[in-house]
């Protein structure tokens, strides 16, 4: 069985709804899951917030944040996560942004992606240094990392 089927398994017998808010993976996080049949039984919605003004426009990311700490960054990750969340009807989102290369600098290197997962317990937060892979490995490496963020929080947390 793969990630994204373990993962919506998990949902479906938790009762649990899943967002999804991305940027570096532009959607793949939500097409990995919505690839499977029986998927609308749990997945609600997925926001792809490419720019900086996407971000704050649909989920409500703080310019501030942005500003204080660029969209690469694991304040804006929350955000996204948070705001994912509650412009949705799920109960668990998950957020990426990140530099899926090429390119990238010293402070913020290619393959570094800042994760987030909300739910009504709470917002988490990770930082990944994947490395410079490539764009496509670092964006597969990318949503794997979400699907066993989101695989972990129903299974560490059966509410």
């Amino acid at each position: 069985m793969t990630l994204a089927a373990q993962v919506l398994q998990a949902a479906q017998a938790r009762g649990v709804m899943i967002a999804t808010a991305e940027s570096c993976t532009g959607g793949l996080i939500a097409a990995s899951l919505t690839e499977i049949p029986g998927s609308s039984a749990v997945v609600d919605c997925g926001f792809i917030t490419y720019s900086n003004a996407a971000k704050q426009r649909m989920l409500g990311v703080a310019a501030e944040t942005l500003q204080a700490h660029g969209a690469v960054s694991i304040e804006v990750a929350a955000e996204m996560a948070q705001g994912a969340l509650q412009r949705s009807q799920a109960g668990l989102a998950v957020s990426v942004t990140g530099i899926a290369g090429p390119g990238g600098s010293e402070h913020k290197p290619e393959g570094r992606v800042c994760f987030g997962l909300a739910q009504a317990s709470g917002t988490t937060t990770s930082l990944v240094e994947f490395g410079a892979l490539g764009r496509a490995n670092v964006r597969q490496a990318t949503v794997e990392h979400a699907l066993q963020m989101l695989l972990d929080a129903m299974t560490d947390d059966p509410t």
